[in-house]
């Protein structure tokens, strides 16, 4: 289970380095993709082997699931750590999630997300945690 919030920054040559806490529950490396939202997704591989298994039960005659998987596996790419725990983000990537240098790095439960500063600070990405939203959506899942 991934938890917490980091700052850090993405260097001249895409790196980024992950925390020290999150690497050791990654293991070896993670699988980096697009996220629902403007932001990246880390999983360990056990997890997206579990993320797979998922999509692979939906129906692929349906446009959205075929959109779905073209947006998050299309996308994904393999990273590896380096010495110091970094690993080298894409640039399509990166300009999918507008990150140019200062990240915020957070836990998600199963999955890492990583946003651009930038666009985590915006009034609207604020505005998404309306608390009375928020407790009328979790109603509808008995939460």
């Amino acid at each position: 289970m991934f938890m917490g919030t980091y700052h850090n920054s993405i260097d001249a040559k895409n790196r980024m380095i992950v925390p020290a806490k999150y690497r050791e529950k990654l293991g070896d490396g993670c699988i980096v993709t697009r996220g629902l939202d403007a932001c990246l997704v880390l999983y360990s591989y056990e997890d997206w082997e579990k993320q797979m298994e998922k999509m692979e039960k939906l129906p692929e005659s349906d446009p959205a699931v075929r959109a779905f998987i073209r947006h998050f596996y299309g996308n994904a790419a393999e990273c590896g750590f380096d010495k110091q725990g970094r690993i080298v983000i894409p640039g399509e990537l990166l300009a999918y999630a507008q990150i140019n240098k200062e990240l915020v790095t957070m836990g998600a439960m199963k999955k890492i997300e990583v946003w651009s500063k930038e666009l985590w600070e915006t009034p609207e990405n604020e505005g998404k945690m309306d608390s009375e939203a928020f407790a009328e959506a979790l109603e509808k899942y008995n939460f």
